[in-house]
């Protein structure tokens, strides 16, 4: 064989050597374009769905700002607050627009530096001044007295510190949010009945241990009172948020989102737009979230043979710190710069 015979054999197999390389590229390549591209179609797909079930469930606020405030925050660098209200109301037991109970308060503080959120339960209980009725009441009847500006009133009003946005969702959104995104990881520490959604009587049983809760066994766990107090109340309910918090963000339930958007539906009420969630998105993509829960404490109280949470007055003025100091607020309750 020629040296030139030669060369042109070695030639022709480098050329079949790279085709079959490119062929080997391109098998890799497309599959992983058609990927991404799906990928890019469906987070397109959930800002549509977002940005519309947010829209649905956005209403005005009609206080241009909190009255502790000096001026209008700024979700996407001031540090806010959010007061999540749970009323005690479902397609059973009618609309957020009939005149019912707050069943959970949760004041969330978000201080945008440290990318964590301290959150407060306060119990239902709580025996505080309602500036709605000018007198002192538990604090679950302001939304009776007058709905979701009276509960923001009494909490400002208590704890001293700016109620920025709310969310206010009934037992309908609860249970199928958490359906949707898989349920939630709880440590249920004890057994017990309870009723569901549709106030059927001890519909729900559950067992001690780490376990998977659907939407209506997380409800249950939510709202039973019957082994405890409203303190512990209160704690689990915060649990319940931090393995929702914790759940929604991990990357096994994006592809859940959907649901969960459509779950909202109209059972969820909320002053912060889109363009404001958007600016919350550093708290879920910034690998682990901080959250700490507080309590109140208090002591029993019974006045004419009905019982009142009557709140610590140290620890009460602890809490208010620790708020405002989570926001940040200067001597005249603004956002620090």
């Amino acid at each position: 064989m020629s040296k030139q015979e030669a060369n042109s054999r070695a030639a022709l197999k480098t050329a079949k050597k790279k085709r079959k390389r490119r062929k080997v590229l391109w098998f890799i390549l497309i599959p992983l374009f058609i990927i991404i591209a799906s990928i890019s179609a469906y987070v397109i797909h959930l800002v549509y769905e977002a940005e519309k079930a947010v829209t649905d469930a956005y209403e005005e606020d009609e206080r241009d700002k909190s009255a502790l405030r000096d001026e209008i925050v700024d979700p996407t660098k001031d540090h806010i607050s959010i007061l999540f209200v749970g009323v005690d109301g479902s397609e059973h037991r009618g609309s957020n627009d009939e005149p019912v109970r707050s069943d959970a308060l949760i004041l969330a503080t978000l201080n945008k530096n440290e990318e964590s959120i301290k959150m407060l339960s306060i119990p239902r209980d709580s025996y505080v001044y309602i500036p709605e009725v000018g007198y002192q009441d538990k604090i679950t009847h302001a939304h009776a007295f007058g709905g979701i500006n009276a509960t923001i009133d009494a909490v400002e009003n208590f704890l001293d510190v700016p109620v920025d946005y709310y969310v206010r969702l009934n037992f309908n959104a609860f249970v199928d949010v958490i359906d949707a995104i898989g349920g939630v990881e709880i440590d249920v520490p004890f057994e017990f009945k309870e009723s569901d959604s549709n106030d059927k009587r001890d519909a729900i049983h559950l067992f001690p241990g780490e376990q998977t809760l659907d939407g209506e066994e997380a409800l249950a766990f939510a709202r039973t009172r019957k082994i405890d107090n409203d303190i512990e109340r209160g704690k689990r309910q915060q649990e319940i948020m931090k393995s929702i918090i914790e759940k929604a963000t991990s990357v096994n339930s994006v592809f859940k989102l959907d649901d969960a958007f459509h779950a909202v539906g109209n059972n969820m009420a909320t002053t912060l737009s889109f363009e404001d969630m958007k600016g919350l998105v550093s708290y879920g993509t910034s690998g682990s979230i901080d959250v700490e829960t507080l309590t109140l404490a208090g002591s029993d109280l019974y006045q004419n043979n009905v019982y009142y949470y009557s709140l610590d007055e140290a620890n009460l003025a602890e809490v208010q710190q620790v708020l405002q100091e989570h926001l940040e607020l200067d001597q005249h309750n603004t956002v620090s710069e």
